[in-house]
């Protein structure tokens, strides 16, 4: 079988992480009983098991300091005992992440201005879809063209559904707004170099009849976090 299913239907369609866990710790006798069984198997060099087993009561009790600790020293054992980099890097990231939490330190918030500046119109409104938020954009109907002066190019962008698509060479006579800019305009907007105001002070953009349909379509996307945790709900 291929992908994340592996034939059997009792893993079909599992309960949430989350609750999964608590349930194991009930049918365990709880937290503490659980991790005494796990600190002897521990004890026994028992590492995979050590690690499945506390995985349910850090799911559980994410802030429970004791059970962190032994996931920890667990995965780290099995990161010692690979062979393979990548499953040792991973148990080695899951044993700092439960001692050390998420590392804080900033990382970009967009490509690099090559890779921008290289991306087809088709690429970026792609992406723009992947940021949107559908429970945010659920009840909302939109129609936005965007025209380009530089480059001659047409984009009609919709929202509906929750979703967003969009039609290269063409634009909506019935549109909630359109925007005529440069291609440089949206990749120094895309790198975070100016802002809509910016640009259209300059002269870079003109949005017609007003700029509430953009600013609607903008507060629907997400902004996506470099760091995120993988050993911890």
């Amino acid at each position: 079988y291929l992908g994340w299913f592996d034939g059997n239907p009792a893993n079909l369609y599992p309960l949430p992480p989350e609750d999964s866990a608590r349930r194991y710790l009930e049918f365990m006798g709880g937290a503490e009983q659980a991790l005494d069984k796990a600190r002897e198997a521990f004890d026994k060099g028992e590492y995979r098991w050590v690690a499945e087993v506390v995985n349910h009561v850090v799911f559980a009790e994410p802030e429970n300091r004791e059970a962190r600790e032994l996931q920890a020293d667990a995965l780290e054992q099995l990161g010692y005992q690979s062979e393979a980099g990548t499953w040792r890097a991973l148990f080695l990231t899951g044993a700092q992440e439960l001692r050390q939490g998420v590392p804080g330190f900033p990382m970009p918030t967009t490509a690099s201005p090559d890779s921008v500046r290289a991306m087809s119109l088709d690429l970026f409104f792609n992406y723009m879809g992947v940021r949107l938020n559908g429970e945010k954009a659920a009840g909302n109907d939109l129609s936005l063209n965007f025209v380009f002066t530089d480059t001659g190019e047409q984009v009609v962008v919709r929202i509906s559904n929750g979703a967003m698509s969009h039609s290269l060479g063409r634009t909506d006579p019935d549109a909630d707004s359109t925007i005529t800019m440069t291609r440089k305009a949206l990749d120094r907007f895309i790198l975070g170099e100016t802002t809509l105001d910016k640009e259209a002070e300059a002269g870079e953009i003109e949005v017609e009849p007003d700029t509430g349909p953009l600013d609607r379509l903008l507060s629907l996307l997400d902004s996506f976090e470099g760091w995120f945790n993988i050993i911890e709900p």
